[in-house]
């Protein structure tokens, strides 16, 4: 009965582990480092961003669960997780 049991609670934990790795996937074509373009830093808010660089070129979503928005400079791309940055971006140029 022993045995049993160890499987089941090793069964139900390998479950629980992996539903707490699935999530939604942001994919960044490229990341200039280094490019010396002045951009918000993680954690600032959405209206702090606005304050700092003004209203973007564009704003796309949010979108999923958690809410992903993107806000459009030109020369930067922001991503907001509800209304907080997750990361900024200088996309490649093109």
């Amino acid at each position: 009965m022993r045995r049993i049991s160890s499987t089941i609670v090793l069964a139900l934990g390998l479950g629980v582990s992996g539903t707490a790795v699935l999530g939604d996937t942001l994919l960044v074509e490229s990341v200039e480092s280094g490019s010396g373009v002045a951009r918000p830093a993680h954690g600032v808010t959405m209206e702090s961003v606005v304050q700092g660089y003004g209203e973007p070129a564009s704003r796309s979503g949010p979108v999923g669960d958690p809410p992903i928005s993107t806000w459009d400079y030109g020369d930067f791309v922001v991503y907001f997780e509800g209304q907080h940055v997750i990361h900024s971006v200088v996309p490649p140029k093109r």
